[in-house]
């Protein structure tokens, strides 16, 4: 079973928010999927495939962002799910809005939700999705700013980025993540400026 997570604080008043991104892909890719969401047998919602190959679960937490790590361990080791078929899906402000980047093993980049996942597994052996929400004013709180909505100028883009992935989590389903950084890493992006930061990212990542 592939499961595919998407990071997020549940409540009415945090969707839309940047650092819901991650529920709305999950949610985006249900409704591709024609799923429903259900209570999990762990603090999550889930909706699943049944009886279809391979079979998918897409998988919301209810633990808030920075204890998202636990609804995962619980998942995994309740459905006996491999590492190889984890695909966690978060926002980052360090990427430009709108912009993807897969990754098949890092650290956390600051991400305080996929610390904790990286804390409950004991490992960054594990696939992730970023999608870029910008940084806004350096000069503003960073929380403010994750917690906030999307200006106007800025929804078009962050729906074309959802949609892109949930195409990405379509190819993480069907071939893994080397598909999805093949075909995703750049969406978004102007070549030169995406080979620069592919190589800056690299750097990061043996950090």
């Amino acid at each position: 079973m592939r499961l595919i997570v998407g990071l997020g604080n549940p409540g009415r008043q945090y969707q839309g928010t940047r650092h819901n991104v991650g529920f709305e892909v999950a949610g985006r890719a249900a409704i591709r999927r024609g799923l429903d969401f259900e209570s999990a047998p762990t603090d999550a919602v889930m909706a699943r495939t049944r009886g279809l190959e391979p079979a998918v679960m897409l998988a919301k937490p209810l633990t808030f962002m920075n204890r998202s790590g636990s609804a995962v361990a619980a998942l995994l080791h309740y459905y006996r799910i491999a590492l190889d078929d984890l695909l966690i899906v978060a926002e980052d402000v360090n990427l430009p809005l709108g912009r993807l980047r897969a990754r098949s093993r890092g650290s956390d980049g600051g991400h305080n939700g996929l610390g904790s996942v990286i804390e409950s597994l004991g490992t960054q052996e594990f696939a992730r999705l970023r999608i870029g929400v910008g940084r806004g004013d350096a000069r503003s709180d960073l929380a403010a700013h994750v917690l906030a909505r999307f200006e106007a100028s800025e929804e078009p883009v962050i729906a074309e980025a959802v949609d892109w992935a949930v195409d990405a989590v379509e190819a993480f389903v069907s071939s893994g993540i080397g598909e999805v950084m093949n075909r995703y890493n750049f969406k978004g992006s102007e070549p030169d400026a995406a080979a620069n930061e592919e190589a800056s990212d690299e750097e990061n990542q043996e950090r």
